[in-house]
């Protein structure tokens, strides 16, 4: 493995606009742009499997982005976007691949799932969701995330469907990427509920069910398969190894 460290994404600098790459040795056949959980309030740029996928030749990429109470809706979302496009943008760093990934756990799924189905940031760039392999929806809440509620006044336990919301922006589908969705069987409240409302969501707007693969984290608790201690751990990243080879 090598690695490039603290790598400034943005045009606009500030302390959480940095990106660190992992390069497997060898040949790079695909990327996976990771964005990290802590509920928009915490976190750091990390992956904590990433092994396991230097092992399958995928470079692994972790971006940092704003966070409250510095950060507002929807800088945070602006800043993946634009990780996003500079990993889009320099195949020169990740040994010349441009078949990229996107996704993250917990808000780093909100996250990237608002880049898949609000056109308006990748957009900004001149990209589309499109424009990358596949995404992956790790625990992310599909519908307007309690932080950002909290940022509006707003009960944080409400669900609501606004356009702080991926799910307020799906539309018919019209070739857009593969996704692969976790989410535990013992998730924080209401967050298996939200999930499967989500898929059925997107299969009622025509997304073919080849498109969407579901992956339901049995006897764990939100994320807690994703580090190197828990025994899911091993089905987690070989999920994810097989649907950004399969893809």
């Amino acid at each position: 493995m090598t690695s490039t460290l603290d790598i400034c994404y943005s045009k606009n600098r500030h302390d959480r606009s940095y990106l660190d790459i992992f390069l497997p040795e060898g040949e790079v056949k695909s990327v996976f742009l990771y964005f990290h959980g802590g509920g928009i309030v915490a976190g750091e740029k990390s992956f904590p499997l990433k092994e396991q996928l230097l092992a399958e030749q995928i470079a692994v990429v972790c971006a940092n982005y704003r966070l409250y109470p510095n950060a507002k809706f929807p800088e945070f979302i602006e800043d993946c976007a634009e990780a996003a496009a500079w990993v889009k943008n320099h195949p020169e760093k990740l040994g010349g691949c441009n078949k990229i990934f996107v996704g993250g756990s917990s808000a780093g799924g909100y996250l990237s799932m608002m880049l898949y189905f609000d056109s308006r940031y990748l957009g900004k760039h001149g990209l589309c969701c499109r424009d990358f392999a596949g995404f992956i929806f790790d625990a992310g809440q599909p519908t307007a995330h309690f932080n950002v509620l909290k940022e509006r006044g707003v009960d944080s336990r409400k669900i609501l469907l606004d356009e702080t919301a991926p799910m307020f922006f799906v539309e018919e589908y019209d070739g857009q990427p593969d996704m692969l969705i976790f989410v535990a069987d013992n998730d924080m409240a209401c967050r298996l509920e939200q999930t499967d409302l989500f898929v059925r969501y997107l299969k009622r707007y025509g997304y073919p069910d080849e498109k969407i693969r579901y992956v339901l984290m049995r006897d764990c608790k939100h994320v807690s398969y994703c580090t190197p201690s828990s025994p899911a751990s091993e089905n987690y990243i070989d999920e994810i190894a097989k649907f950004i080879k399969e893809v």
